[in-house]
């Protein structure tokens, strides 16, 4: 073998005296030498880690405190500027399965954005799909080809790819927020395309509107404009404001307490984000979905192929995924890597929650498996 291929060969095939491989012979081992030397691998030494009876991922489930972020998210504010180069003041989650990577999951990406009063981080745009999900503060607008949207607790803010954006914080505090996009995905099949854009905002876009042009247009359940009509992929509407998730999840646990329909189990409403011109799932690559879990109920073990990110946003309750469980608070984050069990208690209280109950955003990577007929979801109802 040459000494670049002996540089760039994966490890050659292994034999192994097992029931389910070849008797090991000299002649075996001088097959796998020639095999190796030609940068070849055999099936039968490698079906069991490439077509597993199950998903086993590579990512772990990891819980992250909101307090520790918040932290070390406000110390980065004092001495991390935002401009060219940084791009932007985030901090990626990275999961403790994937080797020292910025991802939350093997296709997912979430990080904490903090900008300090005053500041606006730049224009640009990329290929891959993004939200901005606010748990905490106000005072920031993100700027969607030139359009302020306003961002206040509560809120969902989706952006398809390949749209210009930038953010300004007209408050006199910082705030910071969860960003979810694509990257590891997008990298992981070399699809991504990035471009800067302007380096300051016009004095236009620095306004602090209450509804951007995209809510005015599209922000109405149910009702299309009709000089706009046709499908789209990604959502057109840039803001789900949060006074709206609020009473779909307050209306659904109503309508059960009623004894109508309306929950996915008993003490727990949960709606999803949709794209208003198909009713398709918000981004082209990501579900996103809010829940809310009445105090002492605990939702039934579910399992789902793909990943899922979490964010506590109001309340309490203990966390199992697979052999590990949390207790979870306000701004808490969760990974649930594919077919892990998760189940979730309530625990919140009027103390610790609006609602009092637990609410949590989630955002996964369902879209992608959906459409390559991968998606596969398993509730094990007879445990609760």
């Amino acid at each position: 073998m040459s000494e670049v291929n002996a540089l760039t060969a994966p490890p050659g095939p292994a034999a192994e005296d097992r029931p389910d491989q070849p008797p090991v012979t000299p002649e075996l081992l001088n097959l796998y030498r020639g095999f190796d030397d030609a940068l070849l691998v055999p099936l039968w030494t490698e079906i069991g880690d490439l077509m597993p009876q199950h998903p086993r991922s590579s990512a772990q489930s990891h819980r992250w405190k909101w307090r520790e972020l918040s932290e070390l998210a406000a110390r980065s504010g004092e001495l991390v500027p935002v401009g060219r180069g940084g791009e932007r003041r985030a901090i990626a989650l990275a999961n403790p399965g994937l080797g020292g990577r910025p991802y939350a999951t093997p296709t997912l990406w979430a990080a904490i954005q903090y900008l300090m009063p005053g500041e606006d981080a730049p224009e640009h745009r990329h290929t891959q799909n993004a939200f901005r999900f606010v748990v905490e503060g106000e005072g920031v607008w993100t700027v969607v080809e030139r359009d302020p949207v306003p961002m206040g607790r509560g809120d969902f803010l989706p952006q398809p790819g390949m749209h210009w954006h930038a953010h300004h914080n007209s408050a006199n505090a910082p705030m910071a927020w969860l960003d979810g996009l694509d990257i590891p995905f997008q990298y992981g099949i070399e699809a991504q395309f990035f471009d800067f854009g302007r380096d300051t905002l016009s004095e236009e876009e620095h306004t602090t509107p209450a509804r951007s042009r995209s809510q005015r247009l599209w922000g109405y359940p149910g009702l299309v404009p009709v000089s706009r009509f046709g499908h789209r992929e990604g959502t057109p509407l840039l803001c789900y404001r949060w006074a709206d998730t609020d009473a779909a999840l307050t209306g659904q646990l109503t309508l059960e307490r009623e004894g109508h329909p309306g929950t996915v189990e008993p003490g727990h409403a949960l709606v999803r984000y949709t794209n208003p011109t198909s009713a398709d799932d918000v981004l082209p690559t990501i579900r996103a979905q809010f829940h809310r879990i009445t105090a002492g109920t605990e939702t039934a073990p579910h399992r789902e192929t793909g990943s899922s990110v979490y964010q506590v946003f109001d309340g309490a309750g203990t966390v199992t995924v697979g052999d590990h469980s949390w207790t979870v608070t306000r701004g808490d984050l969760f990974v649930v890597p594919s077919w892990q069990p998760l189940s979730i208690r309530s625990e919140a209280s009027a103390s610790d929650s609006d609602s009092g109950a637990l609410d949590l955003f989630q955002f996964s990577d369902a879209p992608i498996l959906t459409k390559l007929n991968l998606f596969r979801s398993h509730t094990e109802r007879g445990n609760r």
